[in-house]
């Protein structure tokens, strides 16, 4: 299995040393070329704006709307929802996020919180999060904390709005593994 990492800008190396750490292959992707073979793709946290620009600049807009449309999983992290919700560059997750809804870097935190399936509490990484506003009913809801939706899936697309890579606990990197097979 090989993992496709979007390593534009943001969280790239921290998902890249989770991912090896299971013992899974990864590639960057920065052109279109690089997704040739890769059967997943991670869209880390960073900045949407700049990633959306870099992207498009890239040609990476169109072949990675194409690999989501396909079926291909592919999780986003934090700017990685901006870019995969309705309005968003992908815009093929059948919800509604406003970015940096929780106001300016110094209102980063780290939550305690739980996911569906999993019997342990995670540390959840907030910076700068996105906030999911609703959602389909084509969308599982996976985690809620604080009354806010942190964690999603809907068919091939994961995404949290928290920063797992930037935690010990591997259980949502093996929860995307877990939906490529």
């Amino acid at each position: 299995m090989i993992i496709g990492i979007l390593g534009l800008q943001g969280d790239v190396i921290e998902h890249c040393k989770g991912l090896t750490g299971l013992s899974v292959a990864v590639r960057l992707v920065k052109r279109p070329e690089d997704l040739s073979g890769i059967q997943g793709l991670v869209m880390p946290g960073g900045e949407s704006t700049a990633i959306t620009k870099l992207m498009v600049n890239a040609g990476l807009a169109g072949p990675v709307k194409a690999l989501v449309k396909s079926g291909m999983p592919v999780w986003g992290t934090c700017a990685g929802v901006v870019m995969l919700c309705r309005g968003g560059l992908i815009g093929a997750f059948d919800a509604t996020v406003k970015r940096n809804a929780y106001g300016p870097q110094i209102y980063s935190c780290v939550k305690k919180g739980h996911v569906k399936g999993y019997e342990t509490s995670l540390s959840m990484v907030f910076i700068r999060a996105p906030k999911i506003l609703s959602v389909s009913d084509r969308v599982e809801i996976l985690s809620v904390v604080d009354d806010n939706i942190v964690a999603a899936r809907q068919d091939n697309i994961l995404l949290t709005t928290f920063h797992p890579e930037l935690t010990s606990d591997q259980y949502m990197a093996r929860y995307f593994t877990s939906m490529i097979g």
